[in-house]
Formats: structure tokens, C-alpha cells, sequence
């Protein structure tokens, strides 16, 4: 009930120049409090509603969420309290650590909306929506190739490595300058590209390295062989 409308004395209710009163109670919680803490509204007598501002934040909440009831038939959640370097996931609605959270240079604070394992989760989801799985999604995105493409040209090679013959080789060797697939290699031979840098030049070097330093049985006495290597001595065995 307002302050002035209960008859309280003009020195409490109503400000020196007579333009209003100076307290008020709410109507809500009942509290005399000044008439600064009340909201502004043009509506009412001396420009202040009829409740404080925390009851008439109140009010607000419960007339929103009421509306969003019937309109859309859910309830409105309450706000979180996410302490300093932590954020919420949505999805597993846990409150974790930044740092449990993917970096997404576009994100709030540099780190995506889920955490790991549930980012995880939807990229997966995804990967079968749009691709049938992670290994058409891996091709398509690295090698711009699809599973029935690496299936032909697997079956072109009979079905083993390019290089060594190794059966059911899985691995897509690509030029690392223009991207064009050369083929599919086992485990070993496309690691040995790799640390190679598919560079010819040295490749060659490694060859003719290996033939001059690998030792060959060569026929000293009639049934005595020896390790012997062009480029360096072998040294003898220890049963020799």
C-alpha cells in the first residue's frame, strides 16, 4: 500500500518542494523503502510504480515464463551460475573446465559451445548424416575421393600395396604439391614417403647407400663364407 495514500507525515511522505512522496511501501513484500528504489513508470502518480525493483523483477520472470507456457508449452530454466573459467554444456549440461572445451577461434573466449566428448559425439552424428561414416567423411574431405573410388583403384592394384605387394593395403598416398592421389600403400611404404618427403633425389641416395653397405656372403674357403660390405668392414662375429 502506497506510503501516502496511509496517511504518513508530510516530512516522511513528500519531498521539501511538495513534488511527491519520499518512501513507499511494496506491494509485494510489503517494505518501506525509498522511492528511488522503486521502477520508473509514466503510468503512475509521482512517476514510480507500486512495487520495488527485486519484486518487480519478480513479476517479470514469472509473467515470462507463464507466456512462454502457453505459447510454447515448455518451461523457462533458470539461469546458471558458471563460475570464472568454467562454461556449460548444453548437451551433457555439466559445467566443466575451459580447457575441456575444443578451441573454436570463432567461440566465446576461443573455445566452442560443447565440451569434448560431446563434440565429439555430434561430429560423429554428423559424419553419419551427411557421409554414411568417418571414412567416406576422411576421404572425401583429404583426398576428394570417395570409398567406391579407393575401392576401384584398390582393385586396379589387385589389391596390394603399390610398392612392396602387401595384401589389403589401406592407406591413400597423395603429391603433397598439387594433392592428386598416386595410389594405395600398405602401413610401412607410405610412412617411408612420408619420411622421405617423396623427394627422388634422396631416395636414390638411400638406394646406393644400401648397396654399398650391405654385407654379402662371399665364399673365402671351400665351405667358410664372410660378411663382407664394398664401402666398410663388417666386423666378425662373435662365434666367427
Amino acid at each position: 500500500m502506497d506510503m501516502y495514500k496511509k496517511g504518513v507525515s508530510d516530512s516522511m511522505s513528500v519531498l521539501p518542494d511538495g513534488e511527491g512522496p519520499v518512501v513507499r511501501a511494496c506491494r509485494d513484500c510489503g517494505q518501506i523503502k525509498p522511492i528511488t528504489d522503486f521502477h520508473t513508470s509514466p503510468r503512475h502518480k509521482y512517476g514510480r510504480g507500486s512495487y520495488c525493483q527485486p519484486c518487480f523483477n519478480e513479476r517479470s520472470k514469472k509473467s515470462y515464463a507463464k507466456r512462454v507456457k502457453e505459447k510454447h508449452g515448455r518451461e523457462v530454466r533458470e539461469p546458471l551460475i558458471v563460475p570464472d573459467g568454467h562454461r556449460h554444456c548444453p548437451d551433457c549440461n555439466e559445467i566443466k573446465l575451459l580447457e575441456e572445451f575444443p578451441r573454436n577461434k570463432n567461440g566465446r573466449a576461443g573455445r566452442g559451445s560443447y565440451c569434448k566428448p560431446c563434440h565429439n559425439v555430434r561430429g560423429q552424428k554428423t559424419r553419419e548424416e551427411l557421409y554414411g561414416g568417418s571414412r567416406e567423411y576422411h576421404l572425401r574431405r583429404r583426398y576428394k575421393i570417395s570409398q567406391v573410388d579407393f575401392d576401384i583403384l584398390l582393385a586396379l592394384q589387385g589389391r596390394k600395396c603399390a610398392i612392396c605387394g602387401a595384401p589389403d593395403p589401406q592407406h591413400v598416398d597423395h603429391d603433397h604439391l598439387n594433392g592428386h592421389v598416386r595410389g594405395i600403400l600398405c602401413f610401412n611404404c607410405n610412412g617411408g614417403l612420408g619420411q622421405f618427403k617423396d623427394d627422388v633425389t634422396t631416395m636414390q641416395k638411400a638406394i646406393t647407400y644400401l648397396k654399398e653397405t650391405s654385407c654379402q656372403r662371399v665364399l673365402v674357403h671351400p665351405g667358410v663364407y664372410r660378411l663382407l660390405s664394398p664401402r666398410r668392414v663388417c666386423l666378425p662375429s662373435p662365434t666367427s
